[in-house]
């Protein structure tokens, strides 16, 4: 997946973007920070996986 798509379905769970050092953070009120690298390409697999566990993403 795409990083692009990723924000977007972050967004739309109601997250917000703070900028971080090498990786953008992701807050929202009851759930942990998610940390999401900045580069370019697909995201890999594993790191999809947590994001979409910590996020509860259906993916």
């Amino acid at each position: 997946m795409k990083k692009r798509k990723l924000e977007r379905l972050l967004k739309d769970k109601g997250f917000e973007k703070r900028s971080g050092g090498k990786h953008d953070i992701w807050v929202k009120k009851g759930y942990p920070p998610i940390p999401l690298p900045r580069h370019k390409g697909d995201i890999p697999i594993g790191t999809l996986r947590n994001i979409a566990k910590y996020a509860q993403l259906e993916i």
